[in-house]
């Protein structure tokens, strides 16, 4: 199996707040001030993970000049270990927070899956520089327009484990993409995944008034429902990928396609 965190450059570590966040911080060298002086990048994971799902991505965005700062909510990767079973949605917004507060300067949110959600939301009451999410979950507006077919009940104030990867292969992600991700996968906190399962979660649109891309998988018109949905909700462009799964858009084969429309979109700051 390759681990792609262990091909990720030098860079800053530290532990943050009373719940000790694991921050991981990578900046390029030798930019001219007119780079330096641009928003930073702020990657929220999704549930499950923690910043290790973006060991693909960075090296792409620091060899272009972004600062990056990769974070973890409680109780993830390498965060100090806490009962899951009492953290909420809430708590990890302000995990957010924290984070944000030791970028300085207002970045630009790329959240992933629950960590889509989490942007949103947040960025209903900060005023970010952009926001991009990346298969984001669905808001209760969206859930409206375009609900999902079936859903799996969730018993609420259990830990959710982690998700079961048995195949060896999908249509966008290796035998070495699974592997990479049942070594890290994790449980997750059921308070959290409730809230926002079923588009629980409500956002108030007219309140964000940043830039936004919003980037779908895309394996049936029904999902390209909802990501042209959530993008208009948002205001934001829209970029939907045919046959490409929901964490393959970060570790799969395509991942750079991904990538690359980010980069295409960062050209404005």
């Amino acid at each position: 199996m390759k681990d792609y965190t262990k091909a990720l450059p030098d860079h800053t570590v530290k532990y943050i707040g009373e719940n000790d966040l694991f921050l991981e911080i990578f900046e390029g060298e030798d930019f001219p001030e007119a780079i330096q002086k641009r928003p930073p990048l702020l990657f929220v994971h999704g549930a499950y993970t923690g910043s290790w799902m973006w060991s693909k991505y960075i090296p792409h965005f620091i060899s272009k000049g972004w600062k990056c700062y990769v974070m973890n909510l409680r109780s993830h990767y390498k965060s100090r270990l806490l009962d899951m079973t009492n953290v909420s949605f809430e708590d990890y917004l302000e995990d957010i927070k924290e984070v944000i507060a030791e970028c300085g300067d207002s970045p630009i949110l790329i959240g992933f899956s629950m960590g889509g959600i989490l942007s949103q939301k947040l960025a209903e009451t900060i005023e970010f520089a952009g926001l991009v999410v990346i298969d984001t979950s669905i808001s209760k507006e969206v859930y409206e327009l375009v609900p999902y077919k079936e859903l799996t009940q969730m018993t609420p104030g259990i830990i959710v484990p982690a998700p079961v990867r048995e195949e060896h292969s999908s249509i966008d992600e290796s035998a070495d993409d699974i592997e990479f991700q049942k070594k890290y996968l994790t449980m997750e906190s059921s308070k959290a995944f409730s809230a926002f399962s079923k588009g629980g979660i409500s956002i108030d649109s007219s309140l964000i008034s940043c830039p936004g891309l919003v980037i779908k998988a895309v394996n049936c018109d029904d999902d390209n429902r909802r990501g042209r949905v959530t993008a208009e909700h948002l205001k934001a462009e829209y970029t939907g990928l045919w046959n490409t799964t929901h964490t393959g858009l970060l570790v799969g084969q395509r991942y750079m396609e991904v990538v690359d429309r980010i980069m295409e979109w960062l050209k404005r700051f």
